[in-house]
């Protein structure tokens, strides 16, 4: 099997990014990242793209709000389809994306969230986390379903909320869990090993060939 090609959403300054082309590079990830877009003109996740000579696309959003317009996320779609991507992985991308945009890719979009889903969803996660006082927060990888941080969870890594936390320094314990966690997600999903049933995603074993016992992706 060929590595997969992802497609990545970004918002932002895409760390997240960054870590998904670390781990290309240096081999921990079999995979080609074929294209960034974002909905941000300036976004430096955009640039961080370019820097690793990766394809980067701004797409005007043609609205403000949780969503792209439908022309724009039309748009969106077609770009990924022109890419060829097989896994979409949103790194910061701040629109919740439609139902039909979900559809054409069942199965095939990761997202990143900074709690221990279904804690906590949404926005200011860390914020609401410190003011509810939980004792551990962390991060999740999920399968991207027509809710919001709703769909089926791949990953997950908890880390301890301590005292005289802030937002600032919560979200950077977290933030390291999360460039950890999202590579392995992707280098499962790379090797065909997530398998969803119902809410669930069971990680099935490596398989190895029968001839020389190296591992075999499906």
């Amino acid at each position: 099997m060929s590595r997969i090609r992802i497609g990545v959403l970004a918002s932002g300054r895409g760390s997240n990014l960054q870590a998904i082309i670390d781990s290309v590079k240096e081999g921990r990830l079999d995979a080609e990242v074929a294209v960034v877009v974002s909905d941000v003109e300036d976004a430096y996740a955009l640039d961080r793209a370019r820097s690793a000579g990766i394809e980067a696309r701004y797409i005007d959003p043609a609205r403000k709000g949780a969503r792209l317009s439908k022309e724009s996320e039309r748009r969106v779609i077609d770009v990924l389809d022109e890419f060829r991507v097989d896994l979409i992985a949103l790194a910061g991308f701040m629109r919740i994306l439609r139902s039909d945009f979900v559809r054409h890719f069942s199965g095939r979009i990761m997202n990143i969230h900074p709690s221990l889903l279904p804690s906590f969803p949404g926005l200011k996660v860390q914020m609401k986390a410190l003011e509810y006082g939980v004792k551990y927060s962390g991060c999740t990888v999920h399968f991207v379903d027509e809710g919001v941080d709703t769909g089926p969870i791949i990953i997950q890594a908890a880390v301890p909320v301590l005292d005289g936390d802030t937002e600032e320094v919560l979200s950077s314990r977290i933030l390291r869990e999360e460039h950890r966690i999202y590579t392995e997600a992707i280098r499962l999903f790379a090797e065909g090993r997530l398998k969803i049933e119902g809410r669930v995603v069971h990680v099935l074993p490596e398989r190895r060939d029968d001839a020389g016992g190296d591992e075999s992706r499906h």
